[in-house]
């Protein structure tokens, strides 16, 4: 296995190929994907218990989605079993995986928690909402700008984790050390993802906000319309992106699966 390096571009192509691979099935993967949250949605109402369920699941979760981009780049049929179908191969990893960004999670936020006395991570961990003196004194502000500055090299040693330890059967700590390297190697290609996704994100908004002014008594329509665009259409369209990255970067001395 290697990961090349590739040039700039590649992170605007990860985006509109991945919309291509989109267009292609868009009903079928906008359902698992919905799915995906739903289900995510319901275990987390469980208190603790849920949260540290999802959070072991995601990589396996993470297989399951590309599996389905794959099939559909590849012209192989897709169903809705295939949201399940990442828990068939090296799930141990996968947990191991999942757990280990739990942990590195909590560490991040007690981290922060040294610049708000654990406002933040008391937000994110339990739901509450952080008091006004945090909040006007910019403490929390500071707490997010470090909890941020952490998250980068843990985003990037999972970003192609799950699919190595997945398609590639790597344990965790090999397949979180490859991807932290590819994502290293083409951070210029990344940076113009980055860029080319924040642009997608917010053209909808401005769009939004110019038809508000124009048409004032649409404005809660405009808005549910908006809230529907990004769950039906962006978010599959960077699920399939995280595939397309990972088809680009990688090449493979045996098939993935």
């Amino acid at each position: 296995m290697q990961a090349l390096t590739l040039p700039a571009a590649h992170g605007w192509r990860w985006l509109t190929d991945g919309f291509r691979i989109f267009r292609r099935n868009h009903l079928l993967l906008t359902f698992l994907v919905v799915s995906y949250w739903m289900l995510m949605a319901l275990v987390n109402v469980i208190p603790l218990i849920g949260t540290i369920a999802t959070t072991l699941c995601i990589p396996a979760f993470s297989v399951s989605l590309m599996n389905a981009c794959r099939n559909i780049d590849r012209g192989v049929a897709l169903g809705p079993q295939l949201l399940f179908s990442g828990f068939e191969n090296n799930l141990r990893s996968l947990l191991t995986l999942g757990a280990i960004y739990l942990v590195a999670m909590v560490g991040i936020l007690a981290v922060s928690a040294l610049a708000d006395g654990g406002a933040l991570m008391q937000m994110m961990l339990a739901g509450e909402k952080p008091d006004e003196e945090a909040m006007s004194s910019g403490r929390l502000l500071l707490a997010t700008q470090v909890a941020l500055v952490l998250l980068c090299p843990l985003v990037m040693a999972y970003w192609y984790a799950p699919v190595l330890a997945g398609w590639h059967d790597l344990p965790p700590g090999k397949a979180l050390f490859f991807s932290f390297v590819a994502c290293l190697r083409n951070w210029r290609a990344f940076l113009v993802y980055s860029l080319a996704v924040m642009g997608a994100a917010l053209l909808v908004p401005l769009l939004v906000g110019v038809l508000a002014a124009l048409f004032p008594d649409s404005a809660a329509l405009l808005t549910v319309l908006l809230s529907v665009l990004l769950i039906l259409i962006l978010a599959p369209t960077l699920f399939a992106s995280f595939y397309v990255s990972y088809r680009d970067v990688f090449v493979t001395t045996r098939a993935d699966g």
